[in-house]
C-alpha cells in the first residue's frame, strides 16, 4: 500500500517520502543529509528504497541537503528545466533529469504541473502509485491557479499549503517587504485560501487532506486545522466520516505516516 510521510514541513525545511517500504520517491531535501537519515530511520524508511528526488523549486528550505543526500545514495534529481538550471551549479556529480511532461520513478507515474512562487519554474506533483492511488503535492503557492486545481481534483490524498494566518502575518515581526511578498500571487497560500478550496476538492472525491508548509512565525497548527475544518463543516461535511484532515508537523514521526 502507498504510504506518505512528511519528514519535515515548514519554514525551516521540507522533505517528504511517498511510496511503499521497498520503493518510493523523496519530494525535496531541505534539511541536512544527516537529519534526513535520522528522520527516515524514525519513520521506518530505508534510504535505499528511494528511486529519485523530486524538487519543487530552488529555495534553500527545499534543497539545502539535496547535493549531499543525492550523492551519498547515488540518486537522480528530477525537476523542471528552470529549477535544475537554478540549482545545477551546486549539484556537481549528481544526475539531473528534466521531468518535462512526466516520468516513471520507483514504479509510480509522476506528473508535474506549474505553481506560482517567486522562483524560476516551480512545480507541484501529481503522483499515481503502483497500487492505483493518486496523491497531489502542492505547496509554495501564491494562489490556486486553475491548473493547480485541475491536478488536485479527484485525488485520493492532497497535500496542500496552509502557510499563514493573514492577521498574524500582518501584525507580526516580519518587515513590510517580506509581508508583501508572502501575500502576493507569487508568495504563499493563507489558511483562508487553502480552506476555501477544500469543499470543492472533497466534492471531486478527495477524502484525505494534509495541510503543509505552515509558517513557524505566522501560523499555528491549531489555526490552520480549524480554518479548514470550519470550511468543510459549513458545507455539512463531518470530520472522520466524510474526510480526514491532518496537519504536517515541522518534524514528523512514524505515527504521522499516512497509509492510503
Amino acid at each position: 500500500m502507498a504510504r506518505f510521510c512528511p519528514l519535515f514541513s515548514g519554514s525551516s525545511g521540507n522533505s517528504s517520502y511517498l511510496g511503499s517500504r521497498s520503493a518510493g520517491v523523496l519530494i525535496d531535501a531541505g534539511v541536512s543529509a544527516r537529519r534526513l537519515d535520522g528522520r527516515m530511520k524514525l519513520c521506518g524508511i530505508d534510504p535505499l528504497a528511494i528511486g529519485g528526488i523530486l524538487v519543487t523549486h530552488e529555495h534553500s528550505d527545499h534543497v539545502s541537503g539535496l547535493r549531499v543526500f543525492a550523492k551519498k545514495y547515488g540518486l537522480p534529481v528530477y525537476g523542471s528545466a528552470g529549477t535544475l538550471r537554478a540549482i545545477g551549479d551546486s549539484l556537481g556529480g549528481v544526475e539531473l533529469i528534466d521531468i518535462g511532461g512526466g516520468a516513471e520513478i520507483a514504479g509510480m507515474e509522476v506528473r508535474p504541473f506549474p505553481t506560482s512562487h517567486d522562483c524560476l519554474q516551480p512545480t507541484g506533483y501529481r503522483i499515481h502509485t503502483g497500487d492505483g492511488r493518486d496523491l497531489c503535492f502542492a505547496t509554495d503557492l501564491g494562489y490556486l491557479s486553475e491548473e493547480v486545481k485541475e491536478n488536485l481534483l479527484g485525488c485520493d490524498m492532497v497535500v496542500i499549503e496552509s502557510n499563514h494566518d493573514v492577521e498574524m502575518l500582518r501584525s507580526g515581526p516580519y518587515p513590510y517587504y517580506l509581508k508583501r511578498r508572502i501575500l502576493s500571487d507569487r508568495g504563499h497560500l493563507s489558511n483562508a485560501a487553502c480552506a476555501g478550496a477544500l469543499p470543492e476538492l472533497l466534492k471531486s472525491g478527495v477524502r484525505r487532506f494534509m495541510l503543509a508548509h505552515l509558517s513557524d512565525t505566522n501560523n499555528t497548527p491549531k489555526l490552520a486545522y480549524e480554518a479548514s475544518l470550519a470550511a468543510l463543516a459549513r458545507e455539512g461535511y463531518v470530520s472522520d466520516v466524510d474526510f480526514i484532515l491532518q496537519v504536517a508537523m515541522p518534524e514528523n514521526t512514524d505515527s504521522h505516516t499516512v497509509i492510503f
